[in-house]
């Protein structure tokens, strides 16, 4: 039995890897990021072809070390000075983005009548941002080091302890019908206390973990260490109540400012170029096409909600990006990078679905607000920085 469940998961995987590199590929040559053909690639394996199962918790957890991995990339790609000068920009962008889709979220579903919980997870699931695909596309582009990267990728940041509190909150919400405002005091303090301990204290761990390295003589012990310091920055942001890829983020921005910068990046590649895609693949692979067919006209009620949540969600974004000031910055650029809600909003239609508080039809809508602002992002975002 176990070496049938081996040759399945063998077999689901091969086909995620060949189908990223292929559809990638051919995303390239459309002159389209690589991120979308892969998020294509698992719109059609999630058809069933090659007998693909989605629901394997195998794959699920390798698409999860997949972003551990991007996230960690994305930090040693950082200037932290400049993302530290990029603050007061971020968390402008950031503010906006969460407060003004919860609020688009939440008057449009009171103007349908479907107000309260519903309103709350809708809103909730609206605020979102997904920077693993931002940073992917950016990665793609060679413009990780743009002023716009900075400020998106600081406010992501910023969106991802925002979007704990919030997580936090909804969860309340669904469990007892009121909000906990302790908890969500707790997690906003915890978070911020995480960052701070780790931007004061990070640093000296960082260059010592390097100076140790530095007089072993094992294969492969710089990439090891680097991943083991991701690893348990990304624990202790878990443990302290805070999302497992802001450690991740954290720990690669700490490495980034050591003198094996370069060396870390070229071992991590590799890795990376495995892993990573299986996230994007896993992503397309949980749309249901079948839900969103317009000939069946119990779907089409659906599919207006969707279409207009993910106007709303597009909507809401962009104009955060108008919420910086400075000359010469692409407020396009920082606006359609938060674009994506890719698996963080699926995360609040999920537990909205659990807990009762959001029916099927509704969930199918978020889920297809988050598959188009995953889709539209890439294009949108290159478009604004050609």
């Amino acid at each position: 039995m176990h070496e049938i469940n081996v040759a399945g998961f063998l077999a689901n995987l091969l086909v995620i890897l060949l189908s990223a590199k292929l559809f990638g590929e051919l995303a390239e040559r459309w002159g389209q990021p690589p991120v979308l053909g892969e998020l294509l690639g698992g719109v059609v394996l999630g058809l069933g072809l090659f007998g693909f199962r989605p629901g394997d918790p195998a794959l699920a957890l390798m698409a999860e070390f997949g972003v551990i991995l991007l996230l960690f990339e994305t930090g040693i790609h950082c200037d932290l000075e400049r993302l530290l000068a990029a603050g007061p920009a971020s968390l402008a962008v950031a503010a906006v983005g969460v407060a003004l889709p919860f609020a688009l979220g939440w008057a449009f579903m009171s103007a349908l009548g479907r107000g309260g919980m519903q309103a709350v997870f809708v809103g909730a699931a609206l605020t979102a941002t997904s920077v693993g695909i931002t940073a992917r596309v950016l990665a793609d582009m060679g413009r990780l080091d743009a002023p716009e990267a900075q400020i998106v990728l600081g406010a992501a940041v910023i969106d991802d302890i925002l979007g704990i509190v919030i997580l936090s909150a909804v969860q309340g919400v669904a469990e007892s019908g009121a909000l906990s405002w302790a908890s969500v005091a707790r997690t906003a303090l915890l978070a911020a206390g995480f960052l701070a301990a780790a931007l004061w204290l990070g640093p000296r761990v960082s260059r010592s973990l390097v100076g140790v390295v530095r007089g072993m003589r094992v294969r492969g012990v710089l990439i090891v260490s680097a991943v083991a310091f991701a690893f348990a920055l990304a624990l202790l942001a878990h443990a302290v109540g805070t999302a497992l890829i802001v450690g991740a983020f954290t720990a690669g921005v700490l490495l980034a400012g050591t003198d094996r910068r370069e060396d870390i990046d070229g071992a991590l590649r590799p890795l990376a170029d495995v892993f990573v895609p299986i996230f994007f693949v896993m992503v397309g692979a949980r749309v249901s096409l079948g839900a969103y067919n317009p000939l069946v006209p119990g779907n089409l009620g659906m599919i207006a909600l969707a279409l207009g949540l993910a106007a709303l969600a597009v909507l809401g974004k962009l104009a955060s990006g108008w919420a910086v000031a400075g000359r010469g910055l692409n407020r396009l650029a920082v606006g359609a990078g938060m674009i994506p809600r890719g698996e963080v909003g699926l995360i609040f239609a999920q537990i909205g679905l659990s807990s009762g508080a959001i029916d099927a039809p509704l969930y199918a809508a978020v889920v297809g607000m988050v598959v188009v602002t995953t889709f539209l992002a890439p294009p949108i975002l290159k478009r604004a920085l050609a």
